[in-house]
């Protein structure tokens, strides 16, 4: 069953605080200097390792460390950006399928409403190369969210079924949380989020996380507790018999470039 804090949304929010940081950055913290030139095109690029991939609380790698990396573009003057990412994973062979990596493809446009208020919208596939599960594990979800100063609120709708859920078109998640300035370079990360897979109560949860991170200049890291209320007979892994949504540590260290 999907291990379903996607580190992908994760990323892209710090991938888009890093970016309104450079591009207003200046080159030096006179006053008198003008602002850096914002490019009107901009490609970056990012990996990761993390002690267990956690993609909305459970468990993709049964609660084992992951590799990750991905690339992005964003055209500045219009919002728009595009990007893919990929994780190595476990449960789509504890699910009788094969495959050992995620693909997620995604495109949308953020902005600003006001001075205070920002937004994020686009469509987002996951793909699984020949997963050969009874139901397809490839899913599509369109996706809206709304920030003000450190919150934001996500709300992510699924067009196709769901983790190869059967009839499990039309299921969403809802995201609420925020980063938190705590000084001296540290960021304290709040979040809650609900899963509701439709037409399917049991696998139908509520996760959290409370964590910490840094920018250390080499490499960004980051340490959090995350947990949830799912069930376990809905999410142990056929392979070893662990809760996949057990309350456990997770580290992080990324680099952007």
């Amino acid at each position: 069953m999907h291990a379903f804090f996607h580190p992908q949304a994760a990323r892209r929010r710090a991938l888009f605080a890093a970016a309104v940081v450079a591009a207003f950055a200046t080159s030096a913290v006179r006053a008198e200097e003008a602002p850096a030139a914002v490019p009107d095109n901009a490609v970056s690029f990012n990996a990761v390792a993390v002690s267990d991939y956690r993609y909305r609380g459970i468990s993709q790698t049964r609660l084992r460390p992951a590799l990750q990396g991905g690339g992005d573009y964003v055209n500045n003057p219009t919002g728009l950006y595009a990007g893919a990412w990929a994780s190595t994973i476990t449960w789509i062979k504890d699910a009788g399928g094969d495959g050992s990596v995620e693909l997620d493809l995604y495109a949308g446009k953020r902005g600003q409403l006001s001075a205070e208020v920002s937004y994020d919208a686009g469509v987002l596939t996951y793909v699984y190369a020949s997963n050969a599960l009874p139901v397809s594990a490839d899913t599509t979800e369109i996706y809206g969210q709304l920030g003000y100063g450190p919150a934001y609120m996500k709300y992510s709708h699924a067009v196709t079924n769901l983790f190869g859920f059967a009839d499990s078109k039309q299921s969403g998640y809802l995201d609420v949380g925020a980063n938190i300035d705590a000084g001296g370079g540290w960021t304290v990360n709040l979040h809650g989020g609900h899963q509701k897979v439709k037409r399917n109560d049991a696998a139908s949860y509520t996760d959290w996380k409370l964590g910490v991170s840094r920018d250390f200049g080499a490499f960004s890291g980051a340490l959090a507790v995350i947990g949830t209320n799912a069930q376990e007979s809905a999410y142990t892994s056929a392979a070893n018999g662990k809760f996949l949504g057990k309350t456990a540590l997770q580290l992080t260290v990324s680099k952007v470039f």
